[in-house]
């Protein structure tokens, strides 16, 4: 739709340092503005809630986001095991593309464990910050897949159909799954937001977190139409949905869990 965000010609001095034209991608660009969000939310309530000092924030969002780059790249692997088992050297090209959300999460979440107990923070407290954190990155981030024209829906003759044109090369109208995504992510963000003033229990945020986005996200797969992503059962239950229903499961055992265990209660009466 519009990958590149601008590009300049490099000044003189720099010339052989660094490309004769420095190009700044919209992907890469909104990637970073989420991060500078996510941080300043992170740091904002970590810093009033449990005092956490922000240069310990920024840590931990660097270890977050080294984790969620490995998982992200990693969990390709399984859209296409014998391509890239074959030649890895593919997953390197083109880096700022072709990362998995759901490894990304996989591998930020024990990150973010050993970091919580490292620093002896409370685990379900802070899980529910990273609820909001992890909505800003990923909501953000998937905007800019849309300016990118990749993580495209299948072919459509409704009125919200868009041709990306140069972002993907497919001359069709296409379901604008990006913009599904980030609308409810936004939503789900909100929605916590809301959750928060009334919240029953520690760790109620990240579990209805996990338990809204499983739930949507396998349902906007049914519009996908990048077959690269990889399927479970062929054309009938992809990667995704596979493991949504795993993080849907997981979420509400934990929910229900938590919900009836006392010790978690936040119910001041």
């Amino acid at each position: 739709m519009h990958p590149v965000l601008f590009e300049f010609n490099s000044p003189d001095f720099l010339k052989g340092i660094f490309p004769n034209t420095v190009t700044i991608y919209t992907y890469g660009f909104l990637i970073a503005v989420g991060v500078f969000l996510a941080y300043y939310y992170t740091a904002y309530n970590a810093k009033k809630q449990f005092n956490l000092p922000y240069d310990q924030t920024q840590v931990m969002i660097i270890l977050i986001i080294i984790a969620a780059v490995v998982g992200g790249k990693f969990f390709v692997i399984f859209e296409d095991p014998g391509r890239y088992l074959s030649h890895p050297r593919e997953l390197f090209e083109n880096f700022g593309s072709g990362f998995v959300f759901y490894g990304s999460l996989i591998f930020a979440i024990p990150t973010i464990y050993l970091f919580i107990r490292y620093h002896k923070l409370p685990l379900l407290p802070m899980l529910d910050i990273i609820a909001g954190t992890a909505c800003i990155v990923h909501g953000t981030g998937r905007l800019g897949c849309f300016f990118a024209g990749c993580c495209h829906g299948k072919p459509t003759d409704s009125f919200v159909g868009v041709n990306f044109h140069a972002g993907n090369g497919i001359d069709a109208n296409l379901h604008p799954t990006q913009l599904y995504s980030s609308i409810l992510i936004w939503g789900i963000f909100i929605y916590i937001l809301s959750l928060k003033r009334r919240q029953e229990f520690q760790g109620q945020l990240f579990f209805t977190y996990l338990i809204l986005y499983s739930i949507g996200r396998s349902v906007i797969e049914i519009f996908r139409g990048d077959e690269s992503r990889g399927y479970v059962i062929e054309n009938v239950i992809s990667n995704s949905q596979f493991i949504s229903l795993i993080i849907f499961s997981i979420g509400i055992y934990f929910y229900v869990k938590l919900k009836n265990n006392k010790k978690y209660s936040l119910n001041r009466g």
